[in-house]
């Protein structure tokens, strides 16, 4: 899945071009232990605190069982040159119901550079492509660079789900984000 395209930043930074996904595989470990030891990172995840030392390789293993099972894929978020820019999540797919949840994490050097924007656009289409007649996103109140992600990409706040964030030692409000198919997904930018 490939977005050529440029996206414009406002932090300054030069924008990342050519973002795409790879499935999330064993050549992403180290990769994904950096953002895990992110402490910006765990704010907003699920992430433990602290993570266990092998919590990178897990993930990488719980993820392609789930892409077996068809229950959950990962994928890493890459530029054209295949340096790794960040991770994306399918982390419930639930056939049954037609519904599909998306997770995105970037990493610090690709913060602000329009990542999150493309990598949601990606994740949407992918969840689309499996059937989804809803997708959901779950993002911390606190968090307001995700929610103008959401909305850039087309999904529309429900409302807050009160204390449903939980990892140990910490709860915290949630808003709920969705889109259904025939929602409008206003255009990415251009270069």
């Amino acid at each position: 899945m490939a977005v050529p395209g440029l996206v414009r930043s406002s932090s300054g930074h030069e924008p990342i071009r050519d973002v795409r996904l790879v499935p999330l595989a064993a050549e992403h470990v180290a990769d994904l232990r950096e953002l895990v030891d992110d402490a910006g990172t765990r704010r907003f995840t699920r992430i433990p605190e602290p993570p266990p030392d092998d919590y990178a390789a897990g993930w990488v293993e719980r993820f392609a069982a789930g892409r077996e099972t068809g229950e959950r894929e990962a994928y890493a978020v890459v530029d054209g040159t295949g340096a790794f820019l960040g991770a994306g999540m399918l982390p419930v797919i639930d056939g049954a119901s037609a519904t599909v949840e998306i997770g995105y994490i970037v990493s610090p050097g690709a913060r602000g550079r329009g990542v999150a924007t493309w990598a949601l656009s990606l994740l949407t289409d992918r969840a689309l492509e499996l059937g989804a007649e809803r997708i959901v996103l779950h993002i911390a109140v606190g968090n307001p660079a995700s929610q103008r992600v959401a909305e850039r990409c087309g999904y529309r706040l429900e409302g807050v789900l009160r204390s449903e964030y939980w990892k140990p030692g910490v709860r915290a409000d949630t808003q709920l984000w969705s889109l259904l198919p025939g929602d409008h997904r206003p255009p990415l930018p251009e270069p």
